[in-house]
This record gives structure tokens, C-alpha cells and sequence, in this order.
């Protein structure tokens, strides 16, 4: 992307900073700032402060933009200026990302934006967070822009990342804290703000270690998938940053999967670009790229063919391959196979695996229970460790997740119906325990509901379970989740459908886009689908190079990103309304209403 030089001169001094707070999706009250125009405006420009900081320090950087045609907001992160919280604490990372999420919700809701007229702008720590929300939730914005995002910062002392991981087990649960290394004369070259940071007494200069850590965790994430990241993006570093590597930021961009991205590294500035002496040049960039990306079209994105071309499915025939027999990585996918089909048989989670495949329901079921057993003591113990794996563990959040939504749903439809019986659906239910667990919290008249499967034993275990329950009004029927006919001819008409974990087990898109559309063409106006979606796995390689599927054959993923799975949705006649990931953000589960045109 080449941004023109006409395109950086300011157009006109900043309105005046409004003031005004947002409720978050967990209750918390967070402090925000808004410079409105005069005139309505469509465009949208959200910033997100960098660690220790508040929306106050963007007051200079907005007025120096001089985007008169732009509404500009920035909120005080929770613990931070002068929203509610412990300084410098959150409960983890993702607490910050989802707030991301539910913030710009708000912007869009409260001041009528669109979300695809939203350009996003995070410094430091914030422009991690912002690029963890742009890659986990996949908001369709027009564009970011990350200045010296945090994705290494710079340890100077030795372990440091062990130390804290020791320092958080010892602590347990009560939050453990570190002092910030960093002084003003570390961020820029500019002694008046310089004196402005030391003297500001807003900035807290703790920060919560599991941040710290989960900062570390989430970085490395990003980097390894920056690959499935699509949205415009300008990066700005800063030469001789004190705080963070460059090298890891240009690494990140280098992988970076966006058709249009850029990347500028301004020679000899500190961490704190916006505030450095010839801040002027790094404002030019951010404004010439705002105006350019607000002047422009956004180009249409190609992701409903992701099964045929790109990098997921690259990635997907890399796994179909064979390693050569000699090379180091084979060795030892071998070694772990060998010991996967020897001891690991003493677990009787992995002894499952191997009888009836790591992906099948039975499998899932046993997950769900997390009841470690095994033979000759040992077993119990390396069933322990196979069950707390970081997959096993997402699997049974996803669950968590997925009741929410669905309960939600539920809910609101009820409200909507006013008082007549609401009907679910699930294409693939396996078991269906999850749906019947949160059918038993309302009362018999008020949902019932079909529950398909296309294996007899699912379906048989359903039926015997819901007869446990007393949950007389739920259908367990042998049905194909990718025949759209039949899907469509589904009676009664439900409110809510559900589709867990199926999708995830196709690589083509093809049948998924069938089954959507079946889905679409069964519900109810106004109808709801909880989807569930799987757009990052840290042990993808290990799983096809040494587990088997139900079929008996290696368990090669296609990975869909959280982007192309809504791209898919949306093709289908939805719109996603909202989202819940895991903590390693590896399962996501999201909600989507049908569309009055579909």
C-alpha cells in the first residue's frame, strides 16, 4: 500500500473530547473519550492506549491528526486511567480482547457506526490486543494500525518468561505484580513529553504478571498465524525501541496475510512514536493511510474458495504429505506414535483414541466427563496429562460456551415469541447432552426440541438420556447434516439451530455451504444458528503426523478461520451477531441471525 502525499495534511483542528462510559459485556463500566464532528460522519477512527496509559494521552495525537471528518473514540482499559479495576490487572488477556469486542460494539451501537466504516488504531500492548481481536473475531473493519506492537518485549533479565511462570504458580490465584523497567527517557527524545509521562498521574507503572505472560503467549500466537489475517493493516515501528524487538514485529508482517499492508520503520525513534520529537512524521502516515483506506472500496475478499487456494490450504496438503523417513521431525512424530500405542494404552482416553478415533463422538463424550482412569496407576496419571492437554481443555470451554449462547438464544427467542414454544434444532448432536442439559433449565412447555445424528449408537444414547432427564419433548432422529433438502423440510420450523464441532471435520466447503443453506431455509423468520468453529490449533501437526479420525486414517485438519467460517455463514444468509472463544483461542462458538433477505 503507498500512501500519497496530498493525502497526509491535516484537514482542520479536532472537535473537543467529549466524555462518557460503555458497559462491557461482563458489567464493567469503562471511561471513554469521543471527538464528534460537527457535521455526521459515516467514519469511524477507535484507538487503544499502550500498557501503564489512558485515552488522555491520545488528546495531542487527535489533535494533531486533524481528521475533521472522522468521529475519533478511545477508551481507559479496565484497571487503567480512569475506568474500575486493579492498575495494571485483568483477569487474563482475553478479558482485554473480548472488551475490544464489546467496546466497539458499543461505538457502532451508541453512535451508529458500521463496523465495516471502522478504522482501529493500538499502541504497544493495545496493538497486540487489537491484532489478537482482528484474528480471533474476525470484525469486518475497514482497516488497522499497529504502532511498536508489543509482540516481544525486550527482558533484559535472564528466564525471565520461566521466572514469572514460577512467580504466577507460586501465587495461585491472588494476582502477582512487576514494576515497569521503563522510564520516560526510554519512550522518546522529546523532554516535554517526557516530563508529561513522569508527571501524569494516571499512568500506573505495574502490570499484572499473567498479563505479562499471557502478552508473550498471545505474541507467539500471532506471529506463527499472521498468515490468516486479511485486514488492511499499517505497522509502525520504531528504530531504537528500548521496549519491544523490531525484528519480531517485522517477522509478523513479513507473515502477514493481508493483500494490503505496510510497513514503516522510523530511524532512530523510540518505543512511544506518537509522542517522539518528529512525531509529525509518524502522523502523516497514520492520517494518509485513515483517508486512504476511508477513499477507497474495499476490495471483495475471496475466502469462500479457501478450500481450494491460500494459506489454509496450503497448510492442509504440507500435513498430507510425508515427512522423509530420516528427518528429525518424522523421528520423532514416530517416537511419540510408538509411545502413544504402547504406554499411552494405559490411558483409557488414549486407548479410545486408537479404538474408535481421536475426532469421534465417544471420544468427545469422554473428554466432556474429564474423569482421568486408567491401569497400573500410571495410566490414571498419563490420562491426567492426555485429558488437561490445551485441545481437550478448549473442547470442554467450548461446551461451556456453547450452552451460554444457546441459552441465551433461547431466551431472547421466548422474549420474541411472546410466550409460545420455542424449537431447537441440532444437525449433529451425537449424544446431545449439551443441548439436553440446558433444556432441563426451562420448563417442558416452554422449548423443545429435534436432535439429529446420522450413527445409531448417538442417536440411541441421546434417546436413552433425554428419557433420564424426563425431557419427553425432544426428537432424536437419524438425519445427514449436509443434505439441505431435508434440512429445509424439517418439522416444526425451529427458532435455533445448532452445528457443533461437524464443520470442523470437513476440509471442503462445499458440503458446509449445503448445509447452511438447508439450515437457512428450515428456520424461522428471524431465526438464530449457533455455530462453532476451530480457527487455530497449537498441536495441528502432531495430531496428523500421530493420531487416527473415526475412519482409521491420519487426522489431517483443514483449519477454517474465524474469517472465512463468517464469510461462509454470511454467503448462506446470516449475520453473525456475536462470538465466545477459550482462553488459547483455539475453539470459537458464535451466534448468527437469519437475514430478512435470505
Amino acid at each position: 500500500m503507498t500512501i500519497k502525499p496530498e493525502e497526509a495534511a491535516a484537514d482542520a483542528p479536532a472537535p473537543e473530547a467529549s466524555e462518557h462510559t460503555a458497559v462491557l459485556w461482563d458489567g464493567t463500566e469503562i471511561f471513554y473519550r469521543a471527538w464528534l464532528p460537527d457535521a455526521p460522519t459515516d467514519k469511524a477512527l477507535i484507538l487503544f492506549h499502550r500498557g501503564h496509559e489512558h485515552s488522555g494521552r491520545f488528546l495531542d495525537v487527535v489533535k494533531d491528526l486533524g481528521l475533521a471528518d472522522v468521529a475519533v473514540f478511545a477508551w481507559d482499559q479496565r484497571g487503567h486511567g480512569r475506568s474500575p479495576g486493579e492498575r495494571g490487572h485483568a483477569p487474563s488477556f482475553a478479558h482485554i480482547v473480548r472488551d475490544i469486542d464489546s467496546f466497539v460494539q458499543h461505538v457502532c451501537t451508541t453512535h451508529e457506526k458500521r463496523m465495516e466504516d471502522v478504522v482501529v488504531l493500538g499502541h504497544s500492548v493495545g496493538a497486540v490486543a487489537v491484532a489478537s481481536w482482528v484474528h480471533d473475531y474476525a470484525p469486518r473493519i475497514r482497516a488497522m494500525v499497529l504502532a511498536t506492537p508489543a509482540l516481544r518485549v525486550k527482558l533484559y533479565v535472564p528466564l525471565a518468561i520461566p521466572g514469572l511462570r514460577l512467580l504466577q504458580r507460586l501465587k495461585g490465584k491472588r494476582p502477582a505484580f512487576i514494576k515497569s523497567y521503563v522510564k520516560a527517557k526510554m519512550l522518546t527524545h522529546d523532554p516535554e513529553q517526557a516530563r508529561a509521562y513522569d508527571e501524569d498521574p494516571l499512568i500506573a507503572r505495574a502490570i499484572a504478571v499473567n498479563i505479562l505472560l499471557d502478552l508473550f503467549d498471545t505474541s507467539s500466537r500471532l506471529i506463527d498465524d499472521a498468515g490468516a489475517i486479511r485486514t488492511p493493516t499499517l505497522l509502525l515501528a520504531g528504530g531504537s525501541d528500548w521496549v519491544v524487538h523490531v525484528s519480531s514485529q517485522r517477522q509478523f508482517f513479513d507473515r502477514l496475510g493481508s493483500p494490503s499492508k505496510r510497513i514503516k520503520v522510523f530511524d532512530g525513534m523510540y518505543h512511544d512514536i506518537l509522542h517522539e520529537k518528529d512525531r509529525h512524521l509518524v502522523l502523516d502516515e497514520v492520517r494518509g493511510f485513515v483517508k486512504q483506506v476511508f477513499s477507497e472500496t474495499p476490495p471483495e475478499d475471496d475466502l469462500l474458495e479457501s478450500d481450494r487456494h491460500g494459506y489454509t490450504f496450503d497448510e492442509y496438503e504440507r500435513l498430507r504429505q510425508p515427512l522423509s523417513v530420516l528427518s528429525p521431525r518424522q523421528m520423532g512424530f514416530a517416537a511419540q506414535r510408538l509411545a502413544m500405542r504402547t504406554l499411552g494404552r494405559l490411558s483409557n482416553g488414549i486407548r479410545l483414541g486408537w479404538q474408535t478415533g481421536f475426532d469421534s463422538g465417544r471420544m468427545l463424550d469422554y473428554v466432556y466427563e474429564n474423569q482421568p482412569s486408567g491401569q497400573l496407576g500410571i495410566g490414571r496419571l498419563i490420562d491426567r496429562a492426555y485429558l488437561n492437554s490445551s485441545g481437550w481443555r478448549g473442547i470442554r470451554q467450548r461446551r461451556v460456551h456453547l450452552q451460554q449462547l444457546l441459552r441465551e438464544a433461547i431466551t431472547d427467542a421466548m422474549r420474541q415469541e411472546d410466550g409460545r414454544p420455542i424449537h431447537v434444532l441440532d444437525v449433529a448432536a451425537g449424544g446431545g447432552r449439551y443441548v439436553l442439559d440446558v433444556l432441563r433449565e426451562f420448563e417442558p412447555g416452554e422449548v423443545t426440541a429435534t436432535l439429529r445424528d446420522l450413527q445409531r449408537d448417538n442417536l440411541d444414547a441421546c434417546r436413552r438420556l433425554a428419557d433420564q432427564l424426563g425431557l419427553h419433548q425432544v426428537t432424536c432422529e437419524q438425519g445427514d447434516a449436509f443434505d439441505a433438502e431435508a434440512l429445509a423440510n424439517i418439522e416444526p420450523r425451529p427458532h435455533i439451530a445448532v452445528v457443533s464441532g461437524l464443520y470442523e471435520l470437513f476440509p471442503e466447503n462445499e458440503p458446509v455451504t449445503r448445509s447452511l443453506r438447508g439450515i437457512a431455509r428450515a428456520l424461522q423468520p428471524s431465526g438464530r444458528l449457533i455455530y462453532t468453529g476451530q480457527p487455530w490449533h497449537p498441536q495441528l501437526e502432531m495430531i496428523a503426523r500421530v493420531l487416527i479420525n473415526r475412519d482409521g486414517q491420519p487426522w489431517v485438519m483443514r483449519r477454517r478461520t474465524q474469517a472465512e467460517l463468517d464469510a461462509l455463514v454470511r454467503a448462506a444468509g446470516f449475520e453473525k451477531r456475536g462470538m465466545l472463544i477459550d482462553g488459547d483461542g483455539i475453539f470459537t462458538v458464535s451466534l448468527a441471525t437469519l437475514r430478512g433477505d435470505a
